[in-house]
């Protein structure tokens, strides 16, 4: 079995910063990579940031340049730190990890239970 728990989110004032913590435990062979993606009420789930372990991050284009994201291969945890919120920032927040199973030969997509985020104008 493999866990994705996040931590963090809440209610937060516009131009206010965000920080969300994950942490995957269980049977856990590797790592390839870990991110955030978030849904709004209505739309589609869209990437927030992602680190993978060959070194490159992506960035939703809704957040460049206000989104930091760490990730700690070791720990198997995530960060992400998001500044300069706006009402449009409001979504269930999902932890996102690919990794290989200790009982699988192949990397496979796990997801957190989510975390709302609610900015308030």
């Amino acid at each position: 079995q493999v866990y994705l728990v996040e931590s963090g989110g809440g209610l937060v004032q516009a131009g206010g910063s965000l920080g969300l913590s994950c942490a995957a435990s269980g049977s856990i062979f590797r790592v390839g990579a870990m991110g955030w993606y978030r849904q709004a009420p209505g739309k589609q789930r869209e990437l927030v940031a992602q680190s993978t372990n060959m070194g490159s991050t992506n960035y939703g284009d809704s957040v460049k340049g206000r989104v930091t994201i760490s990730v700690d291969y070791v720990q198997k945890t995530v960060d992400l730190q998001l500044n300069g919120l706006n009402p449009e920032d409001t979504a269930v927040y999902y932890c996102h990890a690919i990794l290989t199973p200790l009982d699988s030969e192949i990397a496979k997509n796990y997801w957190g239970q989510g975390t709302q985020v609610t900015v308030s104008s």
